[in-house]
């Protein structure tokens, strides 16, 4: 494997998270805050990274974006699940991550996210792998903005083989699915994780490319869906939808697990909750409903393009 070039994924991932701010920006009217951090010294992780956030927006009811590079001394169990034999190995650890959510019922949240991690174990040889991808949550269903989503994604994956949409797909299906519910959490996406058998720069370039089909994956859906008219019933369902997410983030999610096992910045770990979410017991779904159409249509598996 080429030996991995830090600054050169730290360079990229600082600008990308200005890019997709600057441009959610654009459509919302209002700026992110930028909230610089620093570990405190002597807690079991140290690093420093950026959390930039737009909250009450005309168009993002909250929108959170975040850059950290941290370093521990030892791999938290969500890191090593997968790779016993780094299990307390020092490591380094950078990325970004963002979870959108709009306030127009019919704009989907979306969700971003691409790192790098770096360990070394007791042998002293690093290795190196990318994680990451996008998944959509509509709360309204839409054929066309599913098709335009996925058909980004697979063109971001077909410079580095055919297999990678098929299977990143598939492992997105599967990763982002709520098991205690028996459902999925949105339409999907891409995912995939442990990844390096590119090496470095290839793994790097195909992270990139993920990472670079986001805005164009996800911009003209909100562009088609902003202005669309809702009312309370609307406004009701996706509160209760929001409700799943949250269920995914804390029950299921290994990036929430790995940031709280591993001494990470809480307040920035939970900037995907949404700002409003709400629950009710056995909410029935009316037979023949746009929302009884999300479950059968949208939220069950399905190739798109």
């Amino acid at each position: 494997m080429s030996m991995p070039d830090l600054l050169a994924v730290r360079s990229f991932l600082l600008d990308l998270q200005q890019r997709i701010t600057s441009a959610i920006a654009g459509v919302d009217g209002q700026p992110f805050v930028a909230d610089h951090w620093q570990k405190a010294p002597g807690e079991p992780l140290q690093g420093s990274g950026i959390t930039q956030i737009l909250e009450q927006g005309q168009v993002f009811e909250r929108a959170g974006c975040g850059f950290s590079q941290v370093r521990g001394s030892k791999l938290p169990p969500s890191a090593t699940q997968h790779r016993p034999e780094l299990a307390g190995a020092p490591f380094e650890a950078m990325g970004v991550s963002l979870v959108f959510h709009p306030r127009n019922p019919y704009v989907p949240t979306v969700h971003m996210n691409v790192r790098m991690l770096a360990a070394t174990p007791a042998s002293g040889e690093p290795v190196c792998w990318f994680g990451g991808g996008m998944d959509l949550t509509p709360y309204y269903g839409f054929d066309d903005d599913a098709v335009h989503f996925h058909q980004t994604c697979k063109d971001a994956l077909a410079p580095f083989g055919d297999d990678k949409y098929p299977r990143f797909k598939q492992w997105c299906d599967e990763y982002f699915y709520l098991k205690h519910r028996d459902e999925q959490r949105g339409i999907g996406g891409i995912f995939f994780d442990d990844f390096q058998e590119l090496g470095f720069e290839r793994s790097f370039a195909m992270m990139s490319a993920v990472a670079n089909a986001f805005l164009p994956a996800y911009l003209p859906i909100v562009e088609r869906r902003k202005a669309t008219p809702y009312g309370e019933r609307e406004r009701d369902f996706q509160l209760y939808r929001r409700g799943r997410y949250v269920e995914f983030n804390l029950v299921w999610d290994r990036g929430t697990h790995f940031g709280l096992q591993s001494g990470g910045r809480t307040e920035s770990i939970l900037m995907s909750m949404p700002p409003l979410a709400s629950w009710s017991y056995q909410r029935p779904i009316p037979a023949g409903s746009p929302e009884e159409q999300l479950y059968k249509t949208f939220l069950a598996r399905r190739d798109w393009v």
